[in-house]
């Protein structure tokens, strides 16, 4: 019962701090702000997290469990077709995008906050965004390009500024957009991969 009741309050402080820390940002939102939504006591919170950026941390590592549950779906949805997982990634970016709460990537907004690259919020922003270039590495590998690592790290440029410009540009258009960047990037390697492999032959 005591880990239930424990596990119940975590994950309350938890979805509390997810709503206000995207809404507001990290360095915006108090202790106190957390506590108010959760409903709880100081007390209560640190028995649960030993500061705030113990929370902060969960909270990435949440939104990097949702995000990678979405990216391997996406993958495991199309089974191999390369274009068919970019077109399920564009159609959920652009409609994420479209959502009255979109405050753009949390990952680009916390590095922006947490400057130093040896704290462990920046530690956590790091990691899922080598998470990223890897997945996008399996989602091109199908294609057997030349050099999918360089392919995925254009990619993953394209996934921030598609980020960016769905906050601050028009997010109707930015499904399209991102798509039509990730052909051309893809494309162009695939002809460049094909080239290469008839000059040797």
């Amino acid at each position: 019962m005591i880990a239930t009741v424990r596990g119940s309050m975590s994950d309350r402080l938890l979805e509390a701090a997810n709503e206000l820390f995207y809404a507001h940002g990290l360095r915006a939102v108090s202790v106190d702000k957390v506590i108010e939504r959760a409903g709880t006591t100081k007390v209560t919170f640190y028995r649960h997290f030993q500061s705030k950026d113990d929370l902060v941390v969960a909270y990435l590592e949440l939104r990097a469990a949702q995000e990678r549950d979405g990216v391997d779906a996406a993958i495991a949805h199309g089974a191999g077709d390369v274009d068919a997982t970019l077109r399920l990634m564009a159609d959920h970016t652009g409609a994420m995008a479209c959502a009255p709460d979109f405050r753009g990537c949390p990952f680009i907004n916390a590095a922006a906050e947490y400057p130093d690259p040896d704290s462990p919020v920046r530690k956590v922003v790091d990691e899922h965004r080598a998470w990223w270039v890897s997945a996008l590495e399996r989602l091109v590998a199908p294609l057997g390009l030349a050099q999918p690592g360089a392919v995925a790290e254009d990619l993953m440029l394209l996934r921030d500024g598609v980020m960016v410009a769905g906050y601050l540009g028009d997010p109707s258009r930015v499904g399209a957009s991102f798509l039509r960047s990730c052909r051309a990037v893809v494309g162009g390697a695939a002809r460049a991969s094909r080239a290469t492999r008839a000059a040797r032959a």
